[in-house]
Parts: structure tokens; sequence; C-alpha cells
């Protein structure tokens, strides 16, 4: 009794719950659409970029020119303090940078924008990814939750009913017992299953800026016909333009032109700078009022930056080993993919929809023929422990391949499938 109790109350607080959660359908490419305009991830990563161009702007700013002057704090001759009327002078200078300094520091800053705007783009594809994989994967999690409750919904009378009979004595305890473990088994599914929706709403709400929980829209062809489709080339078609196309190996390739950028902006450092200037004074040069024009220079006697040249050549050769590294990670990661999209298809190939319909038909037909006591309760519950876990494995088969499917989207970030 206490446990029809607390049955009932679970089923109340499930029902309550259901009605005070909104639900809001959506499509795939809904969820898309809101996602890059609400995500705040990705428009986080976007001031990357904005912090890029505030750089090249920096770098095409010259050093402002400076202004200095002098006046007269003692005339030893007339005796007099601040003799500004008698003795003052000013000079204006300007850094003028040698060497090709402001250009290679402005392509570096250049080079610095296109690596944020890499990084964006892989940050993109990665969280599409995720968003993808969360919407199949709670489509996949509700149809489970569906044909578990339609089970639990059978159950659940059956073992009502045995109840009522065993304390009457009209059957066994042995029997009740054995409907209840069912029961307790599909309930055990059931958690399982709601843990999961729930992780994948969660994970859904904060790609997408959305508070309702998602219900997928996704009508049974259209998943077929996604399961169905094929990806366009073979394994080293997709090795091939996942190196060209793959933001994160190119963001290392880039990577390789950046620090080339950087070792010559050091090397144009060691270029000695030029002040050049004007300057006036009244009274202290060789002449009244004399004009003088200015010209500096720092005495070549040794590089001054010769450290930092030599740490960005050795960068230079640190990322050329990381590109390697990565195009080697890459493509073993396109062939490992592929072939799990490969044995996962071929698996789920194997099972035919007729195959399908028969154990839906077979399912109903036992149903039917324990009713009519044409099957033992013994054989009854082996159909059912086994149906309960043909059918959670069957969408979770499903589920796997577009979960490889997804996987080599990301990886070659290119249309492959669908």
């Amino acid at each position: 009794m206490k446990i029809e109790k607390i049955n009932r109350i679970a089923g109340l607080f499930v029902v309550i719950s259901s009605f005070m959660t909104a639900q809001r359908p959506m499509s795939l490419s809904d969820c898309e659409e809101v996602f890059q305009k609400n995500n705040l991830q990705l428009l986080a990563e976007q001031y990357n970029i904005n912090m890029a161009d505030a750089d090249i702007l920096q770098a095409k700013i010259w050093e402002l020119p400076q202004l200095s002057g002098q006046i007269n704090a003692y005339n030893p001759e007339d005796k007099k303090i601040f003799d500004i009327a008698h003795a003052k002078g000013a000079q204006v200078t300007q850094l003028i940078y040698m060497g090709g300094k402001k250009k290679n520091e402005i392509a570096f800053a250049k080079s610095n924008k296109e690596l944020a705007q890499l990084q964006f783009s892989q940050l993109l594809i990665d969280l599409r990814a995720q968003l993808r994989t969360a919407y199949f994967n709670l489509y996949y999690e509700n149809l489970k939750l569906e044909n578990t409750n339609k089970q639990l919904g059978y159950m659940n009378d059956l073992l009502k009913a045995y109840r009522i009979q065993s304390a009457k004595g009209n059957v066994s305890l042995k029997d009740e017992v054995r409907l209840q473990s069912i029961v307790i088994q599909l309930n055990n599914d059931k958690q399982g299953i709601n843990k999961n929706i729930l992780e994948q709403q969660r994970n859904l709400k904060v790609l997408t800026g959305i508070a309702e929980d998602i219900e997928p829209l996704l009508s049974d062809t259209e998943a077929m016909e996604i399961l169905a489709s094929q990806p366009f080339g073979d394994d080293e078609d997709l090795k091939r333009k996942a190196l060209e196309n793959n933001a994160d190996y190119q963001y290392y390739l880039k990577l390789i032109d950046n620090s080339k950028l950087y070792a010559q902006w050091q090397k144009s450092l060691n270029v000695p700078d030029l002040n050049v200037g004007a300057g006036w004074d009244q009274n202290g040069g060789t002449f009244k009022n004399e004009v003088n024009l200015m010209v500096g220079i720092p005495l070549p006697l040794w590089k001054a930056n010769q450290g930092n040249v030599e740490k960005a050549n050795y960068t230079i050769q640190q990322n050329q080993k990381n590109a390697a590294y990565r195009k080697l990670d890459l493509e073993t990661q396109v062939e490992s993919a592929f072939k799990a999209w490969k044995n996962q298809y071929d698996q789920l190939a194997e099972i035919k929809t007729t195959d399908l319909d028969d154990m839906n038909l077979v399912y109903n037909g036992m149903l039917k023929n324990f009713r009519n006591r044409n099957v033992s309760l013994i054989e009854f519950t082996d159909f059912m422990e086994s149906y309960r876990q043909t059918a959670l494995q069957i969408y979770d088969m499903k589920n796997e391949v577009i979960r490889s499917m997804e996987l080599l989207n990301q990886l070659v970030q290119t249309k492959i499938f669908y």
C-alpha cells in the first residue's frame, strides 16, 4: 500500500510539473538561428575581434611630437632671477621610425585579428555541434520516455490486478513479485531517461538563451532521412576537406605566419630611429633669435633587441611543429570518426524497417495473447524484459549514428551529411 501511495504521489508530481514547465516547440534550424543571436559565449568571443581592430588602430598611431622649452633661472650679469625677457628658448622634436617598424607592427596586428577571427569560427563550430548533439539527444530521449511510459502504463495496471488477485489467493505471490521487478526496472529506466532529458534541456537553454524547455520538432520521416544520408566523399576526401576548412588547424597555420611577422617586427626594432626637430633660442646661441635643426640617432654599438629576435625565431619553429602535430591529429580524428560512423551505420542498417514493425507487432500480439491467457506469465515477463532492453538499444543506436555524423561535420567543417 505504501508503494502504491508513493507511485500515485510521484505520478501526480510529474503531471503538475509538466503543466508548470512551459514547452517551446522548435525545429533544429530555429534553434540554430536563436543560438547565433543569443549565445553569450559567441557574443563575448566577438569582442576579441573588436579588440584586435583596436590594436590595429593603435599600431598605426605614431609617437606624439615633443615640445620643450627653457627660460632663464638666474642672470649672473644683471643679477636677475627669471630674466625671461632676455633669455628663453623652445624646441619641437618628432620620433621618425626607421627600418619599417610601423609597417611590421601593423602587419602583426592585422595577423592577430585573423587569428581572433579563426578562434571565433572554431568556437562557433564547436558550440553549434554541441547544440545539434543536444537537440538529437533530447529527441531520442523523448522517444525512449514515450516508449517506457507506454510499457509502464500497461505493467502498472497488470501489477495492480495481480495484487488484488494475490490478496485473494488466486495467484501466487511469486507472480506478483515477478511483475513488480519489471515495473521497478521500467521506473529505473524512466528515472535515467528523465535525468538525461533534464541535462539536455539545460544544455539547450544555455546554448540558445531560451528560458523555456525546448520540444524538438522533428518528424519520423525527417529523422529517417537524416539517418539514411551518406557522406559526400570517402575518408581521404574528408581528410583533404578538413585540412582546407578546419578553423582550428587553419589557426595553427596562420600562427606560423603570425610568428614570422612578429620576428620581422622584432628585427626591425634593432634599426635606430631618428629624432628630428627644430629649436629656437633667444640669446643662448651664436646668434640672437637663433633657429636650429636638430637630428638625433642612437649609436648602434650593439643590437639592443637581439634576445627578442632569437626568441621570436624559436617561436616560429615551435609553431611549425605544433601545426604538423595538429595536421596529424586532425587526419587521424577524421579517419577514426569516419570508421565509427560506418560501423554504427552498418550495424543499424542490419535492422530492417520490417524487423522493427515485426517487433511492435509481436509486442502487441504478446499483450493480446497474455490477456487471453494464451501465454504464460514467465513467457510474458521474459519477452517484456527483452523488449524493454531492445527498444532502448535501438534508440541509442540511432542517436549514436547521428552523433558520429555531427562529429564528422564538426571536424571537416563543410557539408558532409544532409
